[in-house]
């Protein structure tokens, strides 16, 4: 029986933070969430279970509002990038979850890497 592309999405979203989280103790995590019409990128702190930081396109201080383009994951980047400094975080890795390291996701994390985050 073939898979759908939900459950493809599920399995690799697994596979990708399973791997991250055996090499990556004691680091924060920057997950990426990518929607039709936004996307949304998290700082979390996995050891205390707390959101370190938090941009996305639903923010209007952004001026992308309800865009999914790369320009706005740009511009996401590099606010991710800014907060996690206030929050005094200078390293994280990446989790793209089951999303292709592509595109806009691949933009986010330049842009980030860009604003000084070591991802």
């Amino acid at each position: 029986m073939a898979n759908s592309k939900r459950t493809l999405f599920l399995k690799r979203r697994l596979r990708v933070r399973n791997k991250l989280r055996k090499v990556n103790a004691g680091r924060p995590r920057l997950s990426v969430h990518r929607s039709n019409k936004n996307i949304s990128v998290q700082l979390i702190d996995d050891v205390r279970g707390v959101t370190l930081a938090s941009a996305s396109t639903l923010e209007k201080d952004l001026g992308v509002v309800g865009k999914n383009n790369v320009e706005a994951a740009i511009k996401v980047g590099a606010a991710i990038a800014e907060r996690a400094k206030k929050a005094g975080v200078e390293e994280a890795y990446f989790d793209r979850g089951g999303f292709l390291f592509h595109g806009k996701v691949k933009a986010l994390a330049d842009a980030a890497r860009e604003g000084g985050l070591k991802i």
